[in-house]
């Protein structure tokens, strides 16, 4: 799919910048490749920029539960300055490379309540700035996270959202990125928690290993390598028994 965005501010034949995606799902650590063609319009200009961003929804920035105005910058790719002639046509081809901590939209194949992800193109031209429209993507989350979503499913726990927020978390252990995402789940009844009772998730994601927080609990790691379902239910059975059993 394409998106389109011009400088209303520059008159009806000003500049667009069309951006098409090689796909609209991905997964951290994964690599998105998006086509720029910039049309000039009716005069001669000087583009001084182009940067194609890869954007998540946080919490904090929004008014609403649902509003989606302010995103985190999580990656950028941009075009160097260049003179744009009336009428001309150029293209681009930019790779931006998905952080391995990039929030997760997906989880299991299904849609996480809560967490949005899009690249967005600016275009930058004699100081006015057109920021475009959201063209949004679903970020599928790495297998071990799966597993462990998986695991929270089969012991009983009831997903409810997530959010994206930005600082460090726990002391920001092994944390690269300025944002992290908490994952809330329901207690089953097992735990003896109630039955509004949550426990949230957060996973710090690297190429091999990632790190699991529970609450103020953590982190623990857990290599990539040999890691089963069986494994991560029996440990998180153990880890919630421990605490709130």
């Amino acid at each position: 799919m394409a998106f389109r965005t011009f400088l209303s501010s520059l008159g009806i034949n000003a500049p667009e910048v069309t951006t098409v995606l090689n796909s609209h799902e991905v997964r951290p650590g994964g690599t998105l490749t998006a086509e720029v063609t910039v049309r000039g319009g009716a005069a001669d200009v000087r583009v001084e920029r182009i940067a194609v961003q890869l954007v998540t929804r946080v919490e904090a920035a929004e008014p609403t539960e649902k509003s989606w105005d302010n995103p985190g910058v999580v990656a950028l790719q941009a075009v160097p300055a260049f003179d744009l002639a009336a009428g001309e046509e150029r293209g681009a081809r930019l790779a931006i490379e998905v952080p391995w901590e990039m929030p997760i939209t997906h989880a299991l194949g299904r849609d996480l309540r809560g967490t949005r992800a899009a690249v967005r193109t600016i275009l930058e031209i004699d100081n006015a700035v057109d920021r475009g429209d959201f063209d949004e993507i679903a970020v599928h989350a790495l297998p071990a996270q799966d597993l462990f979503v998986d695991a929270y499913r089969t012991l009983g726990f009831r997903f409810d959202e997530a959010e994206v927020k930005t600082g460090r978390v726990n002391g920001g252990h092994n944390q690269l990125s300025k944002f992290w995402q908490e994952l809330e789940f329901y207690f089953p009844a097992d735990y003896g928690r109630g039955p509004n009772a949550q426990l949230e998730t957060v996973f710090i994601a690297r190429h091999d290993s990632l790190d699991l927080i529970t609450g103020p609990h953590g982190p623990y790691p857990f290599d990539y390598a040999g890691l089963t379902l069986d494994q991560c239910v029996a440990w998180l059975d153990r880890h919630c028994r421990s605490l709130w059993g």
